[in-house]
């Protein structure tokens, strides 16, 4: 598709080790990335070894990709808005570590870009062929549709103006994607991509379906209810 905006993909990570290095590797390969900036929240595993690595071979590579590579304090809105503000791109797409955008993304980010829409999600699907996790899956599309609201695991993307403009992600330690959608939803309805991104089945398969589930809509009922975020974090870390 001609015409395409510049996009950067933001990654807030917190040892990540068996994961980073095969996500840089697919998303230099998704057409019409420009630049991959990680953020780290503090590490103490591999991760950042394998960093250093992978931003040296970058150095050395005719990809037409950037990587960089950065620091801020833990927690992904903090994280987010760190790697925000270093991205020059057009669009900011904001992608958890577990995560793989399709290769055909441009196309889907190039039609929002043109919508007049300022910002969207992509719907999601599971690596799991399980028959609870493509329920799940539905649900989360068809919610996400109704509502308006997007949350981290559907790699929502904002125009970098209208993101910087409103402040970035809330500095709150939960629900900062919900709270970034309910802000942005006043400029215009998120743009839906239906094309999906991959998200794995990793934090359900260990602590069981039904009890992510009840862990995550209780923590989204209280936080509407008025809870404060710092509360629902201590609640919400063992599935996150």
């Amino acid at each position: 598709m001609n015409d395409s905006p510049s996009c950067s993909v933001i990654i807030p990570i917190l040892n990540e080790a068996t994961l980073i290095r095969p996500l840089v590797d697919q998303l230099v390969t998704v057409r019409g990335i420009t630049e991959i900036i990680v953020v780290d929240g503090g590490s103490s595993d591999a991760t950042l070894e394998i960093l250093e690595k992978i931003t040296a071979s970058a150095e050395h590579s005719p990809a037409p990709v950037i990587v960089r590579v950065t620091a801020s304090e833990p927690g992904r809105a903090q994280q987010m808005n760190r790697g925000a503000a270093l991205s020059t791109a057009d669009i900011l797409v904001f992608l958890h570590a577990d995560t793989r955008l399709p290769a055909d993304a441009l196309d889907g980010l190039t039609a929002a870009h043109h919508s007049g829409r300022v910002w969207g999600r992509f719907d999601v699907d599971f690596d799991s062929q399980n028959w609870a996790m493509r329920v799940i899956a539905w649900f989360m599309n068809h919610r996400s549709a109704l509502t308006g609201i997007a949350t981290g695991d559907q790699a929502i993307f904002v125009r970098r103006h209208i993101f910087e403009q409103i402040g970035g992600f809330p500095q709150i330690p939960l629900m900062e994607d919900i709270a970034l959608s309910k802000q942005l939803k006043r400029a215009t309805k998120p743009y839906r991509i239906r094309t999906p991104v991959i998200t794995a089945a990793r934090r359900w398969q260990a602590h069981g379906v039904l009890a992510t589930i009840g862990c995550m809509w209780g923590n989204r009922l209280l936080y509407r209810m008025g809870v404060s975020p710092s509360r629902l974090a201590a609640r919400y870390r063992h599935v996150r």
